[in-house]
């Protein structure tokens, strides 16, 4: 086996986004997210409550993503993965802002 695809096994292992949560729980917790990263970045006069849940629920996952490379995040409870969504939100609507200028 190669070194690339040995190196391709392990990202693709490590980087996993799910967590004991369930999709309910990212639905909750996502929309929190998505409406108080909202509020950080200025943009929630132009999002709604389901805009808001969708960033949130992006967000979720583009926070695991990112934070799989440092920590555990499979085993993140409901304040871990709420704070993953967060920064994660943050960081879509950040590029989003970017995007639109």
């Amino acid at each position: 086996m190669s070194t690339t695809t040995q190196a391709v096994e392990v990202l693709a292992e490590r980087s996993t986004t799910t967590t004991a949560v369930g999709w309910v729980g990212y639905i909750i917790i996502g929309g929190l997210a998505g409406w108080i990263a909202s509020k950080f970045m200025g943009t929630d006069k132009q999002m709604g409550i389901l805009l808001n849940i969708v960033v949130g629920v992006i967000g979720a996952f583009l926070g695991g993503f990112i934070l799989s490379f440092f920590f555990d995040t499979a085993s993140g409870g409901w304040w871990f993965t709420f704070f993953t969504a967060l920064l994660g939100a943050c960081i879509l609507l950040f590029i989003v802002k970017r995007l639109r200028r």
